[in-house]
């Protein structure tokens, strides 16, 4: 099993859905968590609490609006300052659907903003301090979009695709950092496909709702066009996948983007 102790992980977009679930499988390691996402007082103790609960020594919420360089660089400071991070988990995203001629240039800027050029802050903050230690790990949650288009989600395919290249490039600029017995630093994508979160259940009960109230019938519909096996993933495989990834035993496993995507992308 992965042992975390000592480390301490920085997910981004962690008090619901994929986030928190990749800062549960962590913190089951004995990892620190910085939370991290839009949340109120509530939700916020909340997340900390289950986390702690899962495992962690700590877990403390970190503000930070990544739509703004400025907030997004406090951010990394604020959790240089804490301990680390060790673990580099860049999952927060928006999304938003329309035709390209009719998407609007601030949603462009916006969805841009948090979904790829956060991430280059994050990563620009947190690697030279991972290669220092000889261990460190950068996860990306790209999308199936990182590796295949939809029709209108321009950007939002354009910030996934960049964030596949962004971390290759990451990747082999600190492939030789650290040892095989520090761990290394590795930098990865994981691409889910569709994935149980609270984003697409409308989208799940209105086709449930086309086949009498069968859930899996209407998840199996949902699915049918670009997902072979009709089948989502729960967000607690992505976390088990990132929990690998931040084994010493990964250490060479660098510059990858791994769908989880029922064979959408085999296709």
């Amino acid at each position: 099993m992965t042992d975390l102790t000592g480390k301490t992980a920085l997910v981004t977009g962690s008090v619901q859905g994929i986030g928190l679930a990749i800062a549960e499988a962590l913190a089951g390691a004995g990892a620190r968590i910085a939370v991290h996402g839009i949340a109120g007082d509530m939700e916020i103790r909340e997340a900390c609490a289950h986390l702690e609960k899962a495992g962690a020594p700590e877990a403390e919420f970190f503000h930070g609006d990544l739509r703004d360089a400025d907030e997004t660089a406090r951010l990394m400071k604020a959790v240089a300052a804490w301990g680390g991070p060790d673990i580099l988990v860049n999952n927060a995203g928006i999304q938003h659907t329309a035709p390209l001629a009719e998407m609007p240039r601030a949603t462009w800027d916006a969805i841009l903003a948090v979904n790829l050029s956060a991430a280059f802050a994050t990563m620009q903050a947190a690697l030279p301090g991972m290669a220092a230690r000889g261990y460190g790990r950068v996860i990306n949650i790209a999308s199936v979009h990182g590796l295949v288009a939809s029709v209108e989600k321009a950007p939002y395919v354009a910030a996934k695709f960049g964030l596949v290249g962004l971390s290759r490039v990451a990747a082999l600029e600190y492939a030789a950092a650290g040892t095989k017995a520090q761990g290394g630093v590795t930098v990865n994508c994981i691409c889910p496909g569709w994935t149980e979160t609270s984003l697409i259940e409308p989208q799940v009960a209105a086709r449930a709702k086309a086949h009498g109230g069968d859930r899996d019938a209407g998840i199996a519909d949902l699915l049918a066009e670009k997902q072979p096996s009709r089948r989502t993933s729960d967000p607690s495989e992505i976390g088990a996948l990132a929990l690998w990834l931040c084994a010493p035993i990964a250490h060479n496993v660098t510059g990858t983007a791994i769908p989880v995507d029922g064979g959408w992308t085999a296709q």
